[in-house]
């Protein structure tokens, strides 16, 4: 596997499972409950009553999305080595820009049903420096491996 895969691979990994994390401690729900939230996105409301499985399916679900993330970003990398050179910066940009995608345009689309995003501030200040996190662990993987090819 090249250097893009494994950034690919390991950023995704990494950031969506540490994303299920800051998830749980924004909101002070389990996991489990965090999971099955995601995977109300491909199951609707009835993720809430499957259990280990619709929280696996969330799981699946978090990282097919992280290594997507990861792949974009990457992908970019190539096309802008700068994005390469300042992990930092542009880590922090692709993470507002992450953010903003997936509320204004992923979740209002899914099947979980909340319809258009509302801002609100009370949630927008921790989900968004989640989303800073999850931009620059996927930005610094990313440098961390085509620095090495």
């Amino acid at each position: 596997m090249g250097w893009a895969g494994k950034a690919i691979l390991i950023g995704g990994l990494v950031a969506g499972t540490l994303d299920v994390g800051a998830a749980c401690l924004i909101t002070g729900r389990d996991p489990i409950f965090i999971l099955q939230v995601i995977a109300s996105g491909l199951l609707g409301h009835n993720s809430y009553d499957g259990g280990l499985q619709s929280a696996g399916v969330g799981l699946l679900a978090q990282w097919f999305i992280s290594f997507g993330a990861a792949a974009v970003y990457v992908l970019a990398g190539m096309v802008l080595p700068i994005l390469l050179r300042m992990p930092l910066p542009s880590g922090l940009v692709f993470g507002a820009g992450t953010y903003f995608v997936m509320n204004a345009i992923v979740v209002p689309l899914s099947a979980a049903g909340r319809g258009p995003w509302h801002f609100a501030l009370k949630s927008f200040v921790p989900n968004m420096i989640a989303m800073l996190v999850y931009g620059v662990i996927i930005s610094y993987i990313a440098a961390y491996y085509a620095k090495r090819r």
